[in-house]
């Protein structure tokens, strides 16, 4: 097979329109196990392919890139780097996408490879052309780009070439091309400044990350908004977090929401003002954070009760984070009147209106629920309970006829929020004095999908583990959901694989 190799490769580059040849070439290749191709390309050159990349004809040159690719992923990346340095250069500034997107692809792979790395760190004119390639028209080029320039920036030499070196100017340059362009300059640089405080700091310093914190508050209500996600992101470390208070960020936010009553377009960004403080809250404590910033918490109560979805929708999904922690249930209870309207609204949606809205109601209430075994203090069981009865007289039917309609996403949510209570000593009660519920959960034919039955066999799964089951539920439901949890969510009785059988 390696003679044949050679062969087409001597023909390729004798012939006039070698796309025959490739064919050939890319054929077998294909057919050599990658361990045998490595030892096969380390000892020779492909210059010819890279060659032939300079065409109009666009099947040669994407033949040419899937024979490169192949190729390329048998050398190790120093191999590639030392060996076809220029040929690499050269695809980066290729008309055609493709060929940019495989030298891009290379230059991540290097900079995984610590020798392969130092090489490409080394070399101002792959460095510019992966930065310049961020401003391309083609997003998968773009998205490759920033790859790259992630992984190169996992070192200090790779922090002090990006943000510590004439490619600075390079990098502030792409941003001035448009917005979009600009958006993609501050993607990269938050993710690096993700990493670590050290990566941060570097960040910080290239003048890139201010930038972005003027924009929060710009004229433009759209980038307004992709600003906030930018620094929602920021926030996801705790190093960020730091930073973002030194600069003053959190009161910046504070007083946008404040000033959002008064601004015609502010329902394009005040869903991202609280979902930045609803992460901060999770990961912070909602105690401190709702203290520190009263303003993000009674928003949250008025979107809830807003007639824009969009609104409500984000004040739901904020509810339940915050309410999926012990601290948080408690500060939610502790304003009373205000959160018991908020839980009678939510029993109003879950069971009107769009079914996306009501699906997150029905995960923000599963959340708000929830309390593992070891939180399962008197006091804490006694709000759940409280909240559960809010909904409805009968809260137990009107969660089951919820998971009766024909919609699998309604159906799962109402079993996740059966979950929650069902782990918990009063939810059991409930639940065994509803006429007809075990039978309910019992019953195999309700709910077809694999998200169904997973969702079903999560709820058996929690009433088994609480240990008042056995003595709340009574011994003969008892043992029936011991045997359903013995035989799995995907079960079908004989008698039923025999109906179904007929049916066909």
């Amino acid at each position: 097979m390696a003679a044949s190799i050679e062969s087409l490769l001597e023909e390729i580059s004798d012939v006039e329109d070698p796309i025959e040849e490739l064919q050939c070439l890319k054929t077998a290749l294909l057919s050599i196990p990658l361990g045998a191709l490595r030892d096969f390309v380390s000892g020779h050159r492909f210059e010819v392919i890279f060659s032939l990349l300079n065409s109009n004809e666009r099947e040669q040159v994407e033949l040419c890139v899937d024979i490169l690719e192949r190729i390329l992923t048998a050398c190790s990346p120093l191999q590639v780097v030392q060996n076809y340095r220029a040929a690499l250069q050269a695809g980066l500034t290729h008309p055609n996408d493709t060929v940019k997107i495989l030298a891009l692809t290379q230059v991540g792979r290097m900079a995984e490879h610590p020798d392969a790395a130092v090489e490409v760190l080394n070399s101002r004119n792959i460095l510019g052309s992966v930065i310049h390639s961020i401003a391309e028209e083609n997003m998968m080029v773009a998205k490759q780009a920033i790859q790259s320039l992630s992984k190169l920036s996992g070192t200090k030499t790779g922090l002090e070439k990006l943000f510590r070196s004439d490619l600075l100017n390079d990098l502030k340059d792409v941003m001035t091309t448009g917005d979009i362009i600009r958006y993609r300059v501050y993607e990269l640089v938050v993710g690096i400044a993700s990493e670590c405080p050290l990566s941060l700091g570097y960040c910080a310093n290239s003048g890139i990350l201010s930038q972005l914190l003027t924009e929060l508050t710009g004229d433009d209500v759209l980038i307004r908004a992709t600003a906030i996600e930018m620094v929602t992101t920021v926030a996801h470390s705790q190093h960020g977090r730091k930073y973002l208070g030194r600069e003053g960020v959190m009161y910046k936010i504070s007083n946008m929401i404040k000033e959002a009553d008064t601004d015609p377009f502010s329902s394009l960004y005040l869903p991202g003002l609280v979902k930045f403080f609803g992460n901060l809250a999770f990961m912070d404590g909602p105690q401190l954070v709702c203290e520190d910033y009263p303003v993000f918490q009674n928003k949250v109560f008025e979107m809830a009760m807003d007639t824009d979805p969009a609104m409500v929708g984000v004040a739901l999904d904020t509810l339940g984070l915050l309410g999926s922690t012990v601290e948080g249930k408690q500060v939610l209870q502790k304003t009373g009147d205000k959160f018991k309207s908020v839980l009678l609204r939510m029993s109003q949606l879950t069971s009107s209106g769009a079914t996306e809205l009501r699906a997150r109601c029905l995960e923000a209430i599963s959340q708000l629920l929830t309390l593992q075994p070891e939180q399962q203090t008197e006091d804490l069981l006694a709000l759940t309970e409280s909240w559960f009865r809010l909904f409805s007289k009968h809260p137990i039917d009107m969660i089951r006829d919820i998971s009766t309609q024909p919609f699998p996403e309604l159906h799962c949510g109402a079993l996740r929020v059966f979950t929650a209570v069902a782990a918990q000593a009063w939810g059991q009660r409930l639940m065994v004095s509803t006429p007809g519920f075990m039978e309910f959960i019992l019953d195999r034919s309700t709910g077809q999908s694999k998200e169904a039955k997973d969702a079903k066999f999560e709820l058996v799964s929690s009433l088994l583990s609480s240990s008042s089951a056995a003595e709340i539920l009574g011994s003969q439901n008892y043992i029936a959901l011991k045997s359903y949890q013995r035989e799995g969510p995907y079960y079908v009785s004989a008698v039923a694989a025999v109906g179904m059988e007929g049916a066909q």
